[in-house]
């Protein structure tokens, strides 16, 4: 297992390939600390310490702070991760992790995401759009039964009917309002009528 090229990342972060394959990022002082450089050989438990110690750790932390700010299908934690170039089992052992503790839960998110949107938007979007954040179908019609039973979609028909209403109801007032500012600026005398 031989370093084969060490190509920055950022100013302070590495990629690591051994054998011409990717394998990591690391930081500066993490290259050093290991005292990784191009041509010399990792040992085996080097590898295995950086994937425990420094690059699982680390995914762990990220996992946990993505999941503050908001909740996440697995399947989005999983890309962000991707995204943040951590080897797959690494990626995979930090999902684990913070299923353990219940942050990541599908069928959660999916009730949640059905019951913030039944009023506004059809069965059929919703549906779409848990799959298209990478929700099972199997999830997304369990959810969407379970929250459909505490109100049924003709209460949201209703809500989207009255919501269009009003706004119709807007335009119509500052339609009148601009044509009322045009006469005004040539000079016209508006009358109104007292109903």
């Amino acid at each position: 297992m031989i370093v084969t090229k060490i190509e920055p990342c950022t100013k302070t972060k590495f990629k690591i390939y051994i054998d011409e394959t990717f394998k990591f990022v690391l930081y500066k002082g993490e290259v050093s600390r290991f005292g990784i450089r191009i041509g010399e050989e990792i040992p085996p438990e080097t590898e295995e310490k950086i994937r425990t110690e420094v690059l699982l750790k680390r995914a762990k932390l990220r996992a946990m702070h993505l999941l503050e700010d908001m909740d996440r299908t697995e399947s989005a934690l999983r890309e962000k991760l991707r995204q943040g170039l951590y080897p797959s089992d690494v990626t995979e052992a930090a999902i684990e992790y913070v299923k353990s503790f219940g942050y990541l839960d599908d069928v959660r998110y999916a009730e949640n995401f059905v019951r913030s949107r039944q009023n506004v938007k059809s069965k059929k979007e919703i549906g779409t759009a848990l799959l298209q954040k990478g929700i099972s179908s199997e999830i997304a019609k369990r959810a969407m039964e379970i929250c459909y039973e505490e109100m049924g979609e003709e209460e949201a028909i209703r809500k989207i009917l009255r919501k269009k209403s009003l706004i119709r109801i807007r335009r119509k007032k500052l339609k009148c309002r601009k044509y009322t500012a045009i006469w005004g600026a040539k000079d016209f005398v508006m009358i109104q009528s007292v109903k």
